[in-house]
């Protein structure tokens, strides 16, 4: 049976700070829909249309991985971790106009040493369709993973929960690709900051075919971290302990749909990050 999850809220206090325009927006024709199997009717539609966008860049994994992380469920812990994953797509009538991936993730120990209240959601991909555009939506479509995570806190029984944190990889400013500094200029006026590349080399997962990996060699993805720390968003910097417990997470969940060897120089490359002790800089995703 398809699992249709709780009912998604709108919450004006989890918008952005620079998302709260957002408030005044028109739901007005429009239905928030929530995939959680991929049985569900909208499930083949909605994931198309994300590897139409991303695919080509090498920024989305294939329809087996994303049904498989469907499955997730988040009172199960793997490698340490509670994972809920979800899709949720904005409809008017029978049209999807919006929509969006993410993914919980509620680090348990060893690996929320750092800040033992962290559930850390990762923004995976988002479409706000042209005639919706700069209407306020995609404010919306940032926050609303709150409740995800809130939600997989819950299931992996510790609702106590006080630090949440929104991550998105991105690519990094050119200053010429239109989409690439829409997008940046988009969650900068949010209030989202990048985690300073000139300390911090971070690096998605090859997500092309196995086969296709071993004919040639791993090729991570360079890209560039961009944060919400929710009630913190102000602070221009961050623990290297906080860091890795994020970057941790994110690995641990690419891993488990990639082998090992095609993982470990992201490992790798997380054994280089600033020490606990350390501080990183938190910087306007534009700069």
């Amino acid at each position: 049976m398809t699992d249709m999850g709780p009912p998604v809220e709108l919450i004006p206090d989890d918008l952005a700070p620079g998302d709260a325009a957002a408030r005044d927006f028109d739901w007005s024709g429009l239905r928030l829909v929530r995939i959680r199997a991929p049985d569900h009717p909208l499930f083949r539609a909605v994931y198309q249309r994300l590897w139409q966008e991303f695919g080509p860049r090498g920024e989305m994994e294939k329809e087996a991985v994303i049904a498989a992380r469907l499955g997730w469920d988040p009172a199960q812990l793997v490698n340490h971790h509670a994972f809920r994953y979800e899709m949720l797509a904005v409809q008017r009538g029978e049209e999807i106009v919006a929509l969006r991936d993410h993914t919980a993730m509620v680090p348990a120990p060893p690996h929320r040493a750092a800040h033992p209240g962290q559930v850390i959601v990762h923004l995976s991909h988002v479409i706000v369709e042209p005639p919706l555009r700069g209407t306020g939506l995609a404010g919306w479509l940032r926050s609303l993973p709150l409740q995800t995570a809130r939600e997989c806190a819950r299931a992996a029984g510790e609702p106590a929960r006080d630090r949440i944190t929104l991550v998105a990889e991105m690519e990094h400013p050119d200053g010429v690709t239109p989409m690439v500094m829409t997008r940046l200029r988009s969650y900068e006026r949010a209030g989202f900051l990048k985690v300073d590349p000139d300390a911090v080399h971070y690096c998605q997962p090859d997500f092309r075919p196995a086969a296709e990996i071993d004919r040639s060699s791993v090729q991570p993805v360079p890209l560039a971290l961009l944060v919400r720390r929710v009630d913190c968003e102000a602070e221009p910097s961050m623990s290297g302990g906080e860091l890795r417990e994020i970057v941790a997470a994110l690995y641990t969940m690419f891993g488990m749909h990639a082998r090992a060897d095609h993982m470990a120089p992201l490992w790798a490359l997380l054994d280089h990050f600033p020490g606990p002790g350390e501080r990183v800089g938190l910087r306007p995703p534009l700069s």
